[in-house]
């Protein structure tokens, strides 16, 4: 399961990471969220030795949601060396989910 992260750990975590990272913008009272775990989940594990898989909660990190423009949830953002390169809105299946990062 992806680490939830905050604003505390966030330079540590994502922007000082040692390889690309997906960050889940996600809400626990979010349906979609909820259904998007799963396939999540399955391209952490596949994808364990190339990204790292982070979860930020929307009502409790607001500061960051705003810093990456996050209007709902659940949005993934794909960055490389902190940049973001990539971005997914809404629910999404493990096919949409490896086309963030594989293109």
């Amino acid at each position: 399961m992806a680490l939830r992260i905050s604003q505390d750990n966030f330079e540590e975590k994502v922007l000082q990471a040692d390889k690309p990272v997906l960050l889940d913008f996600y809400s626990d009272t979010c349906i979609p969220c909820k259904r998007m775990a799963g396939p999540l989940g399955e391209v952490e594990d596949a994808y364990e030795e190339q990204i790292y898989v982070y979860k930020i909660n929307v009502n409790y990190d607001e500061k960051l949601a705003e810093q990456y423009g996050v209007m709902s949830a659940p949005t993934l953002v794909y960055l490389e060396n902190g940049e973001e390169k990539n971005r997914l809105v809404g629910a999404a299946g493990k096919e949409q989910i490896i086309k963030l990062f594989e293109n």
